[in-house]
């Protein structure tokens, strides 16, 4: 809705008022350090990518300790502040990438590139908040829709949203794929070999991978979704 950098700065401001105002109401200063910070990390959910989420994630920290008011903030409510940004963002996933949301309308037409039957079974593998759940919902009304989640906030967050779907807290890479119509991922570059090997050894033959934005490396796709202005869908179909 609004043209970068503008909702980094709204974030921001958004994160200082309810820091002044927590302060204004003579709240303790590692509470109102705490709920800003954590303001700050609900609000960079939705940018667009990784170092976008950074970016607004950290605006609220940096310039708070730059201000010289941090001093005046005990040094277990700096640790508490990062410890409720592992906690949203474990340390075992930063190789993956659970913090991409898969943007409204992205797979808009996947249904008619992949027909499912009804009762099909899909996952979302890394669903996060459930973005991904709910586009693949809006195509396959009548699947058996499932996510995974490292992340135990996420993981309650998005079966809260997404009520339609089994949700489960589990390792993506330790789920079982063999059972799945259709395996949804939305990752990074450097996680889509591993991606790939699991698809290999794992879907049943006329499954489907597929994975937004970011293509297979070495790999044909059986078929891509593309759409003006959207990123791209690699589909593959197994056995690759």
């Amino acid at each position: 809705m609004f043209r970068w950098p503008l909702p980094a700065l709204l974030a921001w401001a958004a994160c200082w008022s309810l820091f002044i105002v927590m302060s204004r109401v003579a709240a303790p200063l590692p509470l109102a350090l705490v709920l800003a910070a954590a303001l700050g990390l609900v609000l960079a959910l939705p940018a667009a990518t990784r170092w976008r989420r950074i970016f607004v994630a950290a605006g609220f920290p940096l310039s708070l300790a730059a201000s010289g008011l941090g001093a005046a903030v005990p040094a277990w409510a700096w640790l508490l502040a990062l410890g409720a940004l592992a906690l949203i963002y474990p340390l075992n996933t930063w190789r993956d990438a659970p913090m991409f949301p898969t943007p409204a309308g992205a797979l808009q037409g996947l249904a008619r590139l992949v027909p499912l039957p009804p009762e099909a079974r899909v996952l979302d593998a890394g669903c996060g908040l459930g973005d991904g759940l709910r586009e693949l919902h809006r195509e396959y009304p009548q699947a058996r829709l499932a996510g995974v989640e490292w992340s135990w906030p996420l993981r309650l967050a998005c079966a809260w949203r997404c009520r339609f779907a089994r949700i489960t807290r589990g390792d993506l890479w330790a789920s079982d794929w063999s059972q799945q119509d259709l395996v949804y991922l939305f990752q990074r570059p450097e996680s889509m070999p591993r991606a790939l090997d699991k698809a290999r050894r794992e879907l049943r033959p006329g499954a489907w991978l597929a994975s937004l934005e970011f293509e297979a490396p070495g790999l044909r796709a059986s078929a891509v979704l593309r759409r003006a202005g959207a990123k791209p869908v690699w589909l593959y179909r197994a056995p690759l």
